[in-house]
Parts: C-alpha cells; structure tokens; sequence
C-alpha cells in the first residue's frame, strides 16, 4: 500500500514539473496569432514577425523559413509557452559573467523588452550588455543581464 502511494506521489510531482507554468490554451493562441497576423495573410514576415522570431531563437526553435512564420509554427511555440510573458528578476540587471553573444543580447531584448529596434550592444565590465533602442517610438536605453533579464530605462 505504501509503495503504490509512493508511485502515485512520484507520478504526481512528475505531471507537475512537465506542465508549463503558463500554458497558453487553443483560444488564447488564436487570439494571440490574429493579433500577431495584422495584414491576415496566413503568415508572419517581415515587421509582424521580428518578436516571434526572436522569442523562437531565443526558446531554441527552429523556423522552416528564417524570418518567416507559419500559423503551424506559431501555434506549436505558442503551445510551447515560447510567447510566454516574462518578468525580470529582482535587481536586474545582474551582475555576472555573461555568455550571451551580441545576437542573443539583441534576440532577448527584442523578444521580451517589447523593443522595436536596436543599436550596437556593447558588453560592460559588470557582464551586462548595454545599448539603446526604441519602443514606442521613443529611445529607451536597454540592458541584458547573464540570466536573459531585459530592462530597460522605463523598468530601472
């Protein structure tokens, strides 16, 4: 009896670790995708989908065409919790060593700072990548920390 329990508590905490913590339904992914597909073509390119392929760089996913999105493609992300919001930690940007590359810096920052476009990224001496870009039309100054924290000046 006491076995059987256990193998239920360890099927139990084995669901829970494989569930994402925000697992986007069919109805919110849909919604999601026409929001994203603003001229409803079928397909994310060019400005629609700048976000999406960096949040799927970023999720290491792959796409059939660089720049390009299919609702396919999106869908499966979506369901994969690769569009999932993300908050930075406490204090970032953190201080440490930094393996990002000046692309990954970028394909974080695009992807979870809402940023529309970015400079050069230079990394400082504290392990943080540093530049400015615009979001909302406005230039804001960014930071990528080791963990993939994006703040801006706004957030700071």
């Amino acid at each position: 009896m006491t076995r059987t329990i256990s193998l239920f508590a360890v099927a139990a905490i084995g669901v829970a670790l494989a569930t994402p913590a925000w697992a986007a339904s069919d109805a919110e992914c849909q919604d999601m995708w026409k929001k994203a597909d603003a001229n409803s073509d079928g397909v994310l390119s060019d400005r629609e989908s700048v976000r999406y392929v960096a949040l799927m760089r970023v999720g290491d996913r792959k796409i059939a065409t660089e720049g390009k999105i299919t609702q396919a493609e999106f869908m499966d992300a979506c369901k994969a919790d690769i569009y999932a919001p993300r908050k930075a930690d406490q204090g970032a940007p953190l201080k440490g060593a930094n393996s990002f590359t000046e692309g990954q810096a970028k394909d974080r920052a695009i992807a979870h700072g809402n940023v529309d476009s970015i400079a050069a990224l230079k990394k400082d001496d504290d392990g943080i990548w540093r530049g400015t870009g615009t979001q909302a039309g406005k230039t804001v100054e960014i930071a990528v920390d080791y963990k993939g924290n994006v703040v801006t000046k706004a957030q700071q």
